[in-house]
């Protein structure tokens, strides 16, 4: 592992079935490049100008409800619709290849304070905010033409939210989009090679591996456990893991619902605390697919991708060779979990 820490070399990542190039000697490289603005949580409970605030008036024209707990509505301006027309076929090239997309696409917000962030909020209000994702998984896999419930959040500016209110979305698709699709494809040969869960199996290796010096576990709880992948591409990137074999939300006791607040506190708090600001990110969870097949291979987890490299100004920029060549990072995994283990999870700022 010394070797590793020092010099360039790849890992496999047995979920995408890809390799990540890690080259740790580039951290002391001098940085002359973008620097972005530090964000501070915001202080403001209530932002007349916001179109996620209770009462406010959306983009769109509708009105929102006064609502003082989980809010959710049709996005309105939603990258995929459920009716949405045959598009016309190119002619000339079996290469020019087409087809019609629908999806259903929804906004949930997390709660009515407009200053608030799932790292500032507090378990018992993560708690609803889980309860609400089940709720849209099932209904929205209820649906008979949905075949994939993706929930995920973008966090800060820097990860392209075009509004600071707590909220997450869920997009819905006649398919199964390319990410959980090379995930199915993984686990299920997986499966079928060796008889067991890849992710179980890897689980298990981690744990065997420890949570000291070397590891990569950040955290677990009695349900869940976090740590930064073998894998990782971004600095500090988390992968958040059941401990029990299941495959979506609704499989979820009241118990492990509860544990996954807890863990999504944690998590958050520690990012925040990481470079003392309100951390950007993509997250969400990957699950079984509603296609109306048996997904047995499918084990429930989701991704944390932060951008932030070397402070809360300097990014990672997935340019040059990670865009015409393969994933590339610098900080190895088990430096990001080393550094994510040490960080407080009393969050910097408070809330009062």
């Amino acid at each position: 592992m010394d070797r590793m820490s020092h010099s360039p070399h790849r890992r496999w990542n047995p979920l995408r079935q890809s390799w990540v190039l890690v080259s740790p000697h580039r951290t002391q490289r001098p940085w002359q490049g973008a620097v972005d603005a530090k964000t501070a949580p915001s202080g403001v409970s209530y932002d007349p100008q916001c179109y996620l605030c209770p009462g406010n008036q959306r983009a769109g024209g509708i009105a929102n409800p006064a609502y003082d707990g989980v809010f959710w509505f049709v996005n309105d301006y939603a990258a995929l619709l459920p009716d949405a027309a045959p598009p016309a076929q190119p002619s000339g090239s079996p290469l020019l290849k087409t087809e019609p997309a629908r999806g259903l696409c929804r906004v949930l917000c997390y709660h009515p304070d407009h200053s608030l962030t799932l790292a500032r909020m507090t378990r018992p209000e993560i708690r609803p905010v889980v309860d609400a994702w089940v709720a849209q998984y099932q209904d929205l896999a209820a649906t008979g033409w949905i075949k994939y419930v993706q929930i995920f959040e973008n966090r800060g500016a820097m990860m392209g939210a075009s509004n600071p209110h707590p909220h997450g979305q869920i997009w819905s698709t006649d398919f199964v989009p390319d990410e959980p699709a090379a995930e199915t494809r993984a686990q299920r040969e997986h499966l079928a090679l060796t008889g067991h869960c890849l992710l179980c199996e890897y689980l298990a290796a981690e744990e065997a591996a420890g949570s000291g010096d070397g590891g990569r576990i950040v955290f677990e709880n009695k349900h869940f456990t976090a740590l930064v992948p073998w894998w990782a591409i971004w600095p500090f990137e988390v992968l958040l893991l059941s401990r029990r074999h299941l495959g979506a939300m609704p499989e979820l006791t009241p118990a492990e619902r509860d544990s996954l607040a807890d863990a999504l506190h944690r998590i958050t708090v520690r990012f925040d605390n990481l470079f003392d600001t309100s951390f950007p990110y993509t997250m969400g969870f990957h699950q079984t697919p509603t296609d109306n097949a048996t997904h047995p291979e499918w084990h429930f987890h989701a991704h944390f991708y932060p951008p932030l490299l070397r402070s809360a100004t300097v990014r990672k920029f997935m340019v040059g060779f990670e865009m015409l060549g393969m994933p590339q990072r610098d900080i190895t995994p088990e430096d990001a979990a080393r550094r994510l283990r040490e960080a407080s999870e009393v969050h910097y700022w408070g809330r009062e």
